[in-house]
């Protein structure tokens, strides 16, 4: 059973390097089978799992090139989303006892948006995510052998 770092929904801004997801082998076993849902312009792709360090989620973002050439312009969409993730984390939490998430954000939008969109694309993005994931246990306990 890991030992997940409490953090306190009201108090914790932060995003940490230890929040960072950046394990190659969790990012291949996520896209290989983790499940995903649209919130526009953000498609969120998560997998409940054990995670390498001590926190209860976390997450990568990230743009494509080929829709976004520069680097400026998909430099400036992570920071907006990372920013409105940072800001917003706290719907997530806190997550039930010894489970873990690791979330990648990637987003599908054609142009560049603004905060606000990308923070309402995001909040929803949470929402759904807390909903899916506080459902999960209570599904997991109805289920009767036939």
């Amino acid at each position: 059973m890991p030992i997940v770092d409490k953090i306190s929904p009201q108090g914790s801004f932060g995003f940490k390097k230890k929040e960072h997801l950046c394990s190659k082998k969790l990012i291949d076993k996520l896209f290989a089978e983790g499940e995903s849902f649209l919130s526009f312009p953000i498609k969120v792709v998560y997998i409940a799992s054990d995670l390498t360090t001590k926190v209860p989620v976390q997450a990568a973002f990230t743009v494509s090139k080929k829709t976004f050439k520069r680097a400026v312009k998909r430099n400036r969409i992570k920071r907006l989303m990372r920013e409105a993730y940072r800001l917003n984390k706290n719907i997530l939490l806190p997550l039930p006892e010894n489970q873990q998430l690791a979330v990648f954000f990637i987003f599908i939008g054609k142009e560049l948006y603004d905060y606000n969109r990308i923070e309402n694309g995001i909040k929803k993005a949470l929402f759904k995510l807390s909903a899916l994931h506080s459902d999960a246990p209570a599904n997991n306990t109805k289920k009767t052998p036939e």
